[in-house]
């Protein structure tokens, strides 16, 4: 990068992770039981042993490292597995249609992981649920590129239409797993991954999932100017010095393990992979290596903010935060597809 780019990426980063901190804040303040923000900042940093105890209450203290930040966590690292795997995703295909729920990532995580919960598998370890999602969605992966690539004239356009067709495909194995369901607890979990949601989750959701979504958005990091030579096609990636199939399939592998990661303790949500980098991308520009990281915390941000709104717009009632999301990322999809056709 230039010296003037290197500075807009530090800043653009900066105010990122500003809106983060701030949505962090403001996701483990908030809800039916509120606590004021200067004890939710005093708790943080005495958790962080940066200050002795501070004069908060007992209840206070529960609420916000029990209850809330686990949760308010978890969003975090999901919404930004979901981001950075959709700017992954729509620099290898060269269009910002695409994301891991079009091409069947996130159905094939959401069953997987719903086969470990119908057959018990979930019981035995807390790593069979994560793995069971990974193995989900890169079979799905695995499925489509094959299908793909053996097509003479394969295009985006067929991609996205295989996507749909393995997307109707796991829908129909879900439905016949949820109508031969015969444990109510079972079915509830279920449905609970079908729907997309945040509730109770511990620390235990944060430590199974931390390490393959850090590691695998680092790993994107590495191939972020291979991706800007990749959108100038492939036989010009290819003169350049980029092996553009290993290229695609690392990244395609990567962005299936941290999404079937994020969908294994959050069910499908929708629009983040798609919605976050697009907007992201008219603000920054299409510079892989200042996109992805940008996304992650972006994706992040919005995340946690969908499932406040999810927790406090009906209160008591609590919505699951994928049809939060959906409300939120559908009219904005809607659109982005107007647009697109009117540039044709």
């Amino acid at each position: 990068m230039t010296k003037k780019k290197t500075t807009k990426a530090i800043a653009s980063l900066s105010v990122l992770l500003v809106i983060l901190f701030l949505a962090i804040i403001v996701g483990v303040a908030l809800g039916p039981i509120a606590i004021p923000f200067k004890e939710t900042i005093l708790i943080f940093l005495y958790k962080l042993n940066l200050i002795d105890y501070a004069g908060f209450s007992d209840r206070e203290w529960v609420v916000i490292t029990e209850v809330r930040l686990p949760r308010v966590l978890v969003a975090a690292l999901g919404g930004a597995a979901l981001a950075a795997s959709g700017v992954a995703m729509q620099g290898l295909f060269r269009n910002p249609l695409v994301e891991p729920g079009y091409i069947g990532v996130s159905s094939g995580a959401s069953l997987g992981a719903v086969i470990a919960i119908y057959f018990g598998l979930s019981a035995f370890n807390a790593w069979l649920l994560p793995l069971s999602a990974f193995i989900g969605a890169l079979s799905a992966m695995l499925i489509i590129l094959v299908v793909w690539k053996s097509m003479r004239n394969g295009s985006v356009v067929v991609l996205l239409l295989l996507g749909m067709g393995i997307n109707s495909f796991f829908s129909a194995v879900l439905s016949v797993l949820v109508a031969t369901s015969s444990n109510e607890q079972e079915l509830r979990s279920i449905v609970y991954w079908l729907q997309g949601g945040l509730e109770a989750r511990t620390w235990e959701h944060v430590s199974i999932i931390t390490l393959p979504i850090i590691l695998g958005i680092l790993a994107m990091l590495f191939f972020g100017n291979k991706l800007n030579i990749m959108l100038l096609g492939d036989d010009h990636s290819e003169t350049s010095g980029v092996n553009t199939r290993l290229t695609r399939n690392v990244v395609l592998i990567i962005a299936a393990l941290i999404t079937g990661a994020t969908v294994s303790v959050t069910g499908i949500i929708g629009f983040i992979g798609l919605v976050v980098p697009h907007i992201l991308r008219l603000i920054l520009g299409a510079d892989h290596r200042l996109l992805i990281p940008a996304s992650a915390l972006g994706g992040a941000s919005f995340l946690i903010l969908a499932d406040l709104i999810s927790r406090i717009i009906l209160q008591p009632i609590t919505l699951q935060v994928g049809v939060v999301s959906s409300i939120i990322g559908a009219p904005l999809f809607i659109l982005l597809i107007l647009k697109s056709y009117k540039k044709g």
